[in-house]
Protein backbone atom coordinates (compact mmCIF):
# COMPACT_ATOMS: atom_id res chain seq x y z
CA UNK A 1 0.00 0.00 0.00
CA UNK A 2 3.39 2.27 0.79
CA UNK A 3 4.67 1.50 -2.98
CA UNK A 4 2.66 3.38 -5.06
CA UNK A 5 2.92 6.99 -5.24
CA UNK A 6 1.75 9.36 -8.06
CA UNK A 7 4.99 10.49 -10.41
CA UNK A 8 5.39 14.11 -9.01
CA UNK A 9 8.09 16.57 -8.46
CA UNK A 10 6.97 18.17 -5.08
CA UNK A 11 5.29 16.73 -2.51
CA UNK A 12 3.65 17.75 0.98
CA UNK A 13 3.55 15.32 3.83
CA UNK A 14 0.54 15.47 6.34
CA UNK A 15 1.46 13.22 9.69
CA UNK A 16 0.38 12.90 13.05
CA UNK A 17 -1.82 10.66 15.36
CA UNK A 18 -4.88 8.99 14.34
CA UNK A 19 -7.76 10.93 14.75
CA UNK A 20 -6.47 14.29 14.71
CA UNK A 21 -8.37 15.90 11.76
CA UNK A 22 -5.55 15.26 9.20
CA UNK A 23 -8.37 13.80 6.36
CA UNK A 24 -10.28 17.02 7.28
CA UNK A 25 -7.41 19.31 6.73
CA UNK A 26 -6.70 17.16 3.35
CA UNK A 27 -10.38 17.66 2.28
CA UNK A 28 -10.27 21.57 3.32
CA UNK A 29 -6.56 22.14 1.38
CA UNK A 30 -8.08 20.00 -1.87
CA UNK A 31 -11.77 20.84 -1.88
CA UNK A 32 -11.62 16.59 -2.40
CA UNK A 33 -14.26 14.35 -0.53
CA UNK A 34 -11.79 12.13 2.09
CA UNK A 35 -13.13 9.51 3.58
CA UNK A 36 -13.31 10.85 7.70
CA UNK A 37 -14.59 9.32 10.90
CA UNK A 38 -15.28 9.66 14.73
CA UNK A 39 -13.30 5.96 14.70
CA UNK A 40 -9.49 6.45 14.84
CA UNK A 41 -7.51 4.54 12.11
CA UNK A 42 -9.73 5.32 9.07
CA UNK A 43 -6.53 6.20 6.80
CA UNK A 44 -4.34 3.11 6.96
CA UNK A 45 -2.81 3.90 3.64
CA UNK A 46 -1.38 6.99 1.80
CA UNK A 47 -3.82 9.11 0.44
CA UNK A 48 -2.57 11.03 -2.57
CA UNK A 49 -4.19 14.17 -4.39
CA UNK A 50 -2.99 16.33 -6.71
CA UNK A 51 -2.83 19.77 -5.60
CA UNK A 52 -3.26 22.82 -8.28
CA UNK A 53 -0.35 22.15 -10.08
CA UNK A 54 0.65 18.93 -11.75
CA UNK A 55 4.17 18.73 -10.46
CA UNK A 56 2.40 19.05 -6.87
CA UNK A 57 0.93 16.20 -4.72
CA UNK A 58 -0.12 16.43 -1.05
CA UNK A 59 -0.04 13.15 0.66
CA UNK A 60 -2.43 12.30 3.50
CA UNK A 61 -0.52 9.57 5.51
CA UNK A 62 -1.89 7.26 8.04
CA UNK A 63 -1.73 8.01 11.73
CA UNK A 64 -0.30 5.76 13.88
CA UNK A 65 -1.24 5.64 17.80
CA UNK A 66 -4.53 3.99 18.64
CA UNK A 67 -6.95 2.39 16.15
CA UNK A 68 -10.04 0.55 16.66
CA UNK A 69 -9.53 -3.12 15.76
CA UNK A 70 -5.53 -2.77 14.72
CA UNK A 71 -3.28 -4.79 16.56
CA UNK A 72 -0.29 -3.11 18.24
CA UNK A 73 1.89 -4.90 15.63
CA UNK A 74 0.11 -3.66 13.14
CA UNK A 75 0.20 -0.44 14.83
CA UNK A 76 3.76 -0.50 14.52
CA UNK A 77 4.17 -2.02 11.29
CA UNK A 78 2.30 1.05 10.02
CA UNK A 79 4.22 3.38 11.98
CA UNK A 80 7.79 1.95 10.45
CA UNK A 81 5.98 2.27 6.93
CA UNK A 82 5.20 5.89 7.49
CA UNK A 83 8.55 6.75 8.39
CA UNK A 84 10.40 4.94 5.79
CA UNK A 85 7.99 6.79 2.85
CA UNK A 86 9.10 9.95 4.33
CA UNK A 87 12.62 9.36 4.38
CA UNK A 88 12.33 7.64 0.68
CA UNK A 89 10.59 10.82 -0.69
CA UNK A 90 12.19 13.23 1.39
CA UNK A 91 14.07 14.43 -1.22
CA UNK A 92 10.74 15.36 -2.79
CA UNK A 93 9.27 17.50 0.20
CA UNK A 94 8.56 21.11 0.12
CA UNK A 95 6.91 20.92 3.58
CA UNK A 96 5.64 18.45 6.33
CA UNK A 97 2.41 19.04 8.33
CA UNK A 98 2.47 17.53 11.45
CA UNK A 99 -1.16 17.66 12.63
CA UNK A 100 -1.79 17.31 16.23
CA UNK A 101 -5.44 17.67 18.51
CA UNK A 102 -5.12 20.79 20.00
CA UNK A 103 -7.19 20.28 23.28
CA UNK A 104 -5.69 16.58 23.71
CA UNK A 105 -2.01 16.80 22.37
CA UNK A 106 -0.22 17.98 26.03
CA UNK A 107 -2.06 15.21 27.83
CA UNK A 108 -0.70 12.56 24.89
CA UNK A 109 2.57 14.06 24.84
CA UNK A 110 2.82 13.75 28.90
CA UNK A 111 1.29 10.53 28.84
CA UNK A 112 4.28 8.66 27.06
CA UNK A 113 6.98 10.83 28.27
CA UNK A 114 9.07 9.07 30.35
CA UNK A 115 12.76 7.44 31.16
CA UNK A 116 12.73 5.01 28.05
CA UNK A 117 9.82 6.46 26.18
CA UNK A 118 9.93 9.73 23.87
CA UNK A 119 6.30 10.32 22.84
CA UNK A 120 5.65 9.72 19.09
CA UNK A 121 4.52 13.94 18.41
CA UNK A 122 8.12 14.71 19.75
CA UNK A 123 9.99 11.82 17.77
CA UNK A 124 7.99 12.43 14.68
CA UNK A 125 8.93 15.99 14.57
CA UNK A 126 12.48 15.58 15.79
CA UNK A 127 12.54 13.16 12.71
CA UNK A 128 11.52 15.55 10.36
CA UNK A 129 13.99 18.34 11.52
CA UNK A 130 16.45 15.58 10.91
CA UNK A 131 15.62 14.73 7.42
CA UNK A 132 15.78 18.59 6.52
CA UNK A 133 12.03 18.80 5.91
CA UNK A 134 10.96 22.36 6.98
CA UNK A 135 8.21 21.59 9.46
CA UNK A 136 4.35 23.05 10.32
CA UNK A 137 3.09 22.12 13.25
CA UNK A 138 -1.00 22.20 12.56
CA UNK A 139 -2.76 22.50 16.04
CA UNK A 140 -5.90 21.57 14.64
CA UNK A 141 -9.83 21.76 16.81
CA UNK A 142 -8.50 25.35 18.61
CA UNK A 143 -12.08 26.02 18.45
CA UNK A 144 -12.36 23.63 21.54
CA UNK A 145 -9.03 25.22 23.72
CA UNK A 146 -9.84 27.74 26.19
CA UNK A 147 -6.60 28.38 27.60
CA UNK A 148 -5.29 29.27 23.22
CA UNK A 149 -1.59 30.73 24.09
CA UNK A 150 -0.66 28.53 27.35
CA UNK A 151 -1.60 25.78 25.40
CA UNK A 152 0.41 26.70 22.46
CA UNK A 153 3.52 27.85 24.84
CA UNK A 154 3.47 23.86 26.65
CA UNK A 155 3.32 22.51 23.34
CA UNK A 156 6.63 24.60 22.15
CA UNK A 157 7.96 23.48 25.67
CA UNK A 158 7.28 19.86 24.80
CA UNK A 159 9.03 20.23 21.15
CA UNK A 160 12.01 21.81 22.74
CA UNK A 161 11.25 25.23 21.13
CA UNK A 162 11.75 28.19 23.45
CA UNK A 163 8.56 30.19 24.11
CA UNK A 164 6.43 32.72 23.54
CA UNK A 165 4.60 30.42 20.48
CA UNK A 166 4.35 33.62 18.38
CA UNK A 167 7.71 33.26 17.63
CA UNK A 168 7.53 29.91 15.76
CA UNK A 169 5.01 30.97 13.73
CA UNK A 170 6.30 29.71 11.01
CA UNK A 171 6.27 26.44 13.14
CA UNK A 172 3.43 25.90 15.19
CA UNK A 173 0.18 26.87 13.41
CA UNK A 174 -3.29 26.84 15.00
CA UNK A 175 -5.99 26.22 13.03
CA UNK A 176 -9.69 24.72 12.86
CA UNK A 177 -10.00 22.33 10.06
CA UNK A 178 -13.62 21.68 10.48
CA UNK A 179 -14.63 25.18 10.13
CA UNK A 180 -12.00 25.96 7.21
CA UNK A 181 -10.06 27.88 9.84
CA UNK A 182 -6.63 27.66 8.55
CA UNK A 183 -4.89 30.57 7.43
CA UNK A 184 -2.26 29.93 10.10
CA UNK A 185 -1.35 27.00 8.32
CA UNK A 186 -1.09 28.85 4.70
CA UNK A 187 1.24 31.43 6.21
CA UNK A 188 3.67 29.14 7.52
CA UNK A 189 4.05 27.08 4.29
CA UNK A 190 3.88 30.37 2.13
CA UNK A 191 7.18 31.34 4.77
CA UNK A 192 9.23 28.09 4.60
CA UNK A 193 8.91 28.06 0.42
CA UNK A 194 9.94 32.27 0.53
CA UNK A 195 13.10 31.25 3.25
CA UNK A 196 14.15 27.92 0.78
CA UNK A 197 13.50 30.61 -2.29
CA UNK A 198 10.89 28.62 -3.88
CA UNK A 199 8.81 31.70 -4.38
CA UNK A 200 7.84 30.18 -8.11
CA UNK A 201 6.24 27.19 -5.85
CA UNK A 202 3.82 29.11 -4.34
CA UNK A 203 2.13 30.46 -6.93
CA UNK A 204 1.08 26.84 -7.23
CA UNK A 205 -0.42 25.87 -3.86
CA UNK A 206 -2.83 29.18 -3.30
Amino acid sequence: MFESRPDREYEIFLLGRSNVGKSTLMAELTGHAVETGQRPGVTQAPNHFDWTHPSMVLTDLPGFGFMAGVSEADRERIKTDVIQYVERYADHGLVAVLVVDGKAVIDIIDRHTGPDEVAHVVELFAFLQDVGIPTVVAVNKMDKVDDRDERLNELCDRLGLPGPWQQWQDTIAPITAKRGSIDALESAVREHLHEAGRDDVIGLLF
